[in-house]
């Protein structure tokens, strides 16, 4: 499971100190799969065709750029927001191939695919 939460630097530093924490009790440790994002990234994540886009994603183990524009009908300039937000929070990693005599074309990967992703905010 991959859960994303919304939390300053000083959130994600307590997190890791009470992961540290654990180690030198000698807790068993259970692997986390933790993003910490900007409170306002996050909202930008909560809007509807984002997460159908992630829905859509995490299905896939890769997707060709014209066909994820073609399956999700946006427009170019939208789907590059979208993909870009997902990249930097290491949610997708965006590649480039080589495609037989038509030059080169991007490929989207995953980086948890058929892995649930929950969103957490606290206030």
């Amino acid at each position: 499971m991959v859960t994303i939460k919304s939390g300053t630097l000083d959130d994600f530093f307590d997190s890791a100190l009470q992961t540290a924490k654990e180690i030198d009790e000698q807790d068993r440790v259970t692997p986390k799969h933790t993003i910490w994002m900007e409170p306002d990234d996050l909202a930008l994540m909560l809007k509807a065709p984002r997460v159908r886009l992630m829905q859509y994603l995490k299905e896939k183990d890769k997707v060709y750029y014209s066909d994820l524009l073609h399956d999700t009908q946006k427009s170019p300039a939208s789907l590059n927001r979208d993909l870009e937000l997902l990249s930097r929070y290491q949610l997708i990693r965006i590649d480039k191939e080589p495609n037989t005599g038509h030059g080169i074309r991007k490929v989207i990967r995953p980086l948890f695919p058929r892995e649930p992703i929950v969103l957490q905010a606290t206030i």
